[in-house]
């Protein structure tokens, strides 16, 4: 099977490739408000239309003035890929999916650029990865890979580290599961309940470091503005949010391939999360869980080991049916009843995982219709 994969790996340049990475960063964001202003002043002053192909021409012209030779000095590939990473963002708004693009600062401390492989100009000798115009850069390289390497994303995070994201074609064996089906119920107070009656618990990964990242943060507001105590501070701060997402990838990661590789179906139901976010009370909690970041991986995985995920309408009532009789108690909409027994047939039900139950039930009711 040929698929498309991505992989991240940890880059270690010296001062000078660390130097003309950042400058890369720059001349890419540069590119990208520059065209910005450019279409957005063609369109209000002459109302015409301008595309990725001209924008492209214009930038040709643009590198050949002597105020912008800097731009020679970086990977023409990458300014090539800012233009059409703004083109992707017009599509976008054109077709009602963003807001109107905007531009990007140099402010941020987390920015990337993208670069294509042509010619061989991205590969892997020994310890290294090649990288354009930037050259043989020293990288942790944590997995082996056979395949056409498409593309490459430079990034620099917050804390400074530098990782490389290679986009990597390549023909992968499918690989083998436990052939079982599974219904799951996500939720707050556990992470998820399954129809085999197992929970796994919410691990609440900022709320336990919330106190250590509250205390960094009120440093961090002491200290004297563009001083270098002040950028040593924030780094500090950078690094506790990346040991969050960090732990919160690994958690979920952990799950997704073990639900995976033991199973050949996964029903789960289609949760509306930016809608569920605009409750104010609940939308830390529901951030810190990531929900669609583990439905996401769980889609990729399960296509990776040959099954599939189905996914059940979300207003499906599976709290409130009995998965014995089918009767539905109204009386479960109150989400403080945790247990109930079934008046119908007298079944004691696990709110949790009776849904689970019904979601898989439901699932495979809709999959053979």
């Amino acid at each position: 099977m040929e698929s498309v994969k991505g992989y991240k790996f940890r880059i270690y340049p010296n001062k000078t490739q660390a130097c003309l990475i950042n400058k890369t960063l720059g001349s890419c964001r540069f590119v990208y408000n520059h065209f910005l202003t450019v279409r957005k002043d063609s369109w209000n002053i002459e109302h015409k239309h301008v595309n990725y192909y001209q924008t492209s021409s214009q930038l040709t012209l643009l590198k050949r003035y002597d105020e912008y030779a800097w731009l020679r000095e970086v990977d023409s590939m990458a300014l090539h890929e800012s233009l059409r990473n703004l083109d992707t963002a017009f599509q976008n708004f054109f077709q009602h999916r963003a807001r109107y693009p905007r531009y990007k600062s140099k402010h941020c401390h987390s920015q990337s650029y993208r670069t294509r492989n042509q010619s061989n100009g991205i590969r892997i000798v020994d310890n290294r990865i090649k990288l354009p115009k930037v050259g043989l850069v020293k990288a942790k390289l944590s997995r082996d890979f056979g395949g056409r390497i498409l593309n490459a994303t430079v990034s620099r995070t917050a804390s400074g580290k530098y990782f490389v994201s290679l986009c990597v074609q390549e023909d992968v064996d499918v690989l083998p599961n436990g052939g079982k089906q599974i219904g799951i119920d996500v939720g707050l107070k556990a992470f998820y309940s399954d129809s085999n009656g197992h929970t796994v618990a919410n691990p609440r990964i900022l709320r336990s470091l919330s106190g250590k990242l509250a205390r960094e943060q009120r440093r961090l507001a002491h200290k004297l503005p563009h001083s270098r105590n002040r950028e040593r501070q924030r780094i500090r701060v950078a690094r506790i949010h990346e040991r969050i997402v960090n732990i919160r990838k690994d958690f979920l990661h952990q799950h997704s391939t073990r639900l995976t590789r033991e199973n050949q179906t996964i029903a789960v139901e289609h949760l509306q999360v930016k809608n569920m976010m605009k409750n104010h009370s609940l939308a830390q909690a529901i951030a810190d869980v990531s929900w669609s970041e583990f439905f996401r991986m769980l889609a990729y995985k399960a296509k990776l080991h040959g099954g599939e995920v189905l996914e059940v309408d979300t207003f499906y009532p599976s709290s409130q049916i009995c998965h014995i009789c089918g009767y539905q108690n109204p009386l479960t909409k109150n989400l403080s009843m945790r247990k109930w027994i079934c008046p119908a047939c007298a079944t004691h039900h696990d709110r949790d995982v009776n849904a689970a139950k019904n979601i898989l039930l439901q699932a495979l009711k809709q999959k053979s219709a």
